[in-house]
């Protein structure tokens, strides 16, 4: 176990961190599953962009790779143009 004040702040805040990461992570997952399974071009066109913004955050504070990122909002972006 951690013996400095210091070391056991870091612990209680990485897994605070941690939980908080976990919930956005499976929010977008879950949005991404939302918008593949949609079948009007219409509707997802709506919801893209809020997924878009939910990949980005995650990319940005490094929950998720940037590529994997770009990747995700690429298949997308082929998956409404194929409606």
């Amino acid at each position: 176990m951690a013996n400095h004040k210091s070391a056991l702040k870091r612990i209680r805040s990485n897994e605070a961190k941690r939980l908080v990461n976990k919930y956005q992570h499976k929010t977008t997952r879950n949005a991404i599953k939302r918008l593949r399974e949609l079948t009007d071009k219409a509707e997802a066109e709506a919801l893209y962009p809020s997924v878009v913004s939910m990949l980005d955050k995650l990319a940005k504070k490094n929950v998720i790779h940037f590529n994997k990122a770009a990747n995700l909002k690429s298949g997308l972006s082929k998956h409404i143009a194929a409606l």
